[in-house]
C-alpha cells in the first residue's frame, strides 16, 4: 500500500483527470494515493484549466482510507495520518482553478471529504455517501465540519452518528447535478466547459474569495473583495478579456 494507485490524464483543453484506481478495494485510499493527490493539485509548473477527480469502475467513486491503514495507528502515527489528510484536502478547496467531482458511485469518508472542497459534485444516480469513520471507532474530522453547509446541522450529525449510507437523491444540497450513470462523464465535460475557459486571474480570484469568505465575517469579506477585485486589473489578461467579452455582445446584439 505504499504505491499510489492514481491515474492521470491531461487533455488537450489543459483539464487534469484524476482516477482513484483500486477498484479491487472499492478504490480505498492508501496515504501514498493522498500524498501523490496533493502533489498533483499544487503542482504549479502548469496549473490546469480544471481538475475533475472520480473514481475507476462503476461502483465506487471511494470508500474513504483503506481499513488496513487504520488498523495501524497509534497515537504518532494518527497524528501524522491525519495531518495528511488534511492537506490533501486544504490544498483542493484552495486549489486556484476550478475542482469538480464526477461521483460514479459509493462516495464514504476521505471520499465526502474530497467532495465537500470540490467546487462541483456530477453525481450519477446510483450513488451514495456516507461517513463509516465512527463504526471504526474513530471520528470523522477536518473539511467534514463542511458538511453541515450543505445538508444541515440535524442531517449532517445524523449522518455523522449512524455511520450509515445514504443515496444521493436524499441529499440535495451536496449535488449539483444528479445524472443517470452512463451519462456522467458526458454531463461532466459539459460542466467543465462552462467553467474552465474563463481566465486564470479571475478564476484564482475567485477561489481566493470563496476561501475568504468561508473564514471571515460579512464585513471583512466585503473588505477583502475590494482589494481582490482592483487587483485582477493588475494582469493584462484582464483588460483583454472584458475588451473580448464586450466584442462578442456588440456581435449579438448586432
Amino acid at each position: 500500500m505504499n504505491v499510489s494507485a492514481v491515474k492521470v490524464r491531461d487533455d488537450a483543453q489543459g483539464v487534469r483527470w484524476i482516477t482513484f484506481n483500486r477498484p479491487e478495494a472499492s478504490n480505498a485510499f492508501a496515504l501514498a494515493d493522498l500524498e501523490h493527490v496533493a502533489q498533483l493539485v499544487c503542482d504549479t509548473t502548469q496549473p490546469p484549466k480544471a481538475m475533475v477527480f472520480t473514481g475507476a469502475g462503476p461502483r465506487c467513486f471511494s470508500a474513504g482510507m483503506h481499513l488496513r491503514a487504520i488498523a495501524t495507528l497509534d497515537p504518532t502515527l494518527a497524528r501524522k495520518f491525519i495531518t495528511i489528510n488534511r492537506d490533501l484536502l486544504a490544498a483542493i478547496r484552495k486549489a486556484p482553478y476550478p475542482t469538480i467531482c464526477a461521483i460514479n458511485g459509493h462516495c464514504l469518508g476521505t471520499g465526502i471529504g474530497i467532495a465537500l472542497v470540490s467546487d462541483i459534485r456530477i453525481v450519477a444516480d446510483h450513488a451514495t455517501f456516507g461517513l463509516p469513520e465512527i463504526k471504526t471507532g474513530v471520528p470523522s474530522v477536518c473539511d467534514i465540519a463542511l458538511l453541515q453547509q450543505f445538508v444541515g446541522l440535524g442531517k449532517a450529525k445524523e449522518m455523522i452518528l449512524t455511520g450509515d449510507n445514504y443515496p444521493a437523491r436524499d441529499l440535495p444540497g451536496l449535488v449539483n447535478l444528479l445524472v443517470p450513470a452512463d451519462q456522467l462523464m458526458a454531463e461532466t465535460e459539459k460542466m467543465v466547459a462552462r467553467v474552465a475557459g474563463h481566465t486564470q486571474t479571475v478564476m484564482a480570484a475567485q477561489k481566493r474569495l470563496f476561501e475568504t469568505w468561508q473564514n471571515t465575517g460579512h464585513a471583512a469579506g466585503i473588505e477583502m473583495s475590494i482589494e481582490v477585485f482592483s487587483n485582477v486589473f493588475c494582469a493584462e489578461e484582464t483588460t483583454e478579456q472584458a475588451r473580448r467579452h464586450k466584442e462578442s455582445i456588440s456581435r449579438r446584439a448586432a
